[in-house]
Formats: C-alpha cells, structure tokens, sequence
C-alpha cells in the first residue's frame, strides 16, 4: 500500500516538474518578445498614452479600457453625466484617477495595459 502512494506522489511531483519547466520557457519567451517590441510602435503607442494622460492631470476626461479589463465604477459613473474621472497621477504602469459618482467618490488605481484611449471631457 505505502508503495502505491509513493508512486502517485512521484507521479503528481514529475507531472508539477514538467509544468513548471514549460511555464518558465513561456516566460522566458514572452520576455525576449518584450525585449524586441521596445522600438516598434507598441512601445511608441504606450509612450504616447503616458504623455496624453500626464497633459490631462487634474481634469475631467472619459476612460475607455480594453475589451478584457472593465471597471464598473469608471465605465458607469465617470463616463456619463452622472459623474466624471479626473486623472491624480500617472507613472509608467499605473494612472491613479478619482472617479465621481452621484453620491460618492472613490481613487482608483488603473493599469496602463489596459487603457485603450483617454479623451478630455469638454465641459
């Protein structure tokens, strides 16, 4: 009996290896991908969005995000005429906004990744 489940351990502890060992090439993969994209128009693109939300800081613009990455909160209330965003601050990966709904207000950290387009709101 002790023989069966120290075969199945070994079985369940190979099969871990073995994911383990794919999941690192995935990432090393994905990282020499990263690595190569610097100078093509993904990081020109990113760059361009970081710059637009800096020039928009401290006021009411519209937030749309990518089709995978939705917020309630944003795309709700501080997209429409109940409530506004107005962009805190900006880094390299993160916006930190103010979102403005009816009878609250709440600061919400966004991740640039999933940032499609930021349009400033003509009031």
């Amino acid at each position: 009996m002790l023989v069966y489940v120290a075969l199945v351990f070994g079985i369940f502890g190979l099969v871990a290896y073995v994911g383990e060992e794919s999941l690192k090439k995935r990432i090393t993969a994905l990282e020499r991908q990263l690595t190569n994209m610097q100078g093509t128009s993904f990081a020109e693109e990113r760059r361009s969005l970081i710059d637009m939300a800096r020039s928009y800081i401290g006021q009411p613009v519209q937030i749309s995000l990518k089709e995978d990455d939705h917020d309630v909160d944003i795309m709700m209330y501080g997209n429409t005429k109940y409530g506004s965003n107005t962009i805190l601050d900006v880094d390299q990966d993160w916006m930190l906004v103010r979102v403005e709904g009816p009878k609250w207000t709440k600061e919400k950290l966004i991740r640039l990744e999933s940032v499609e387009r930021i349009t400033l709101v003509k009031e």
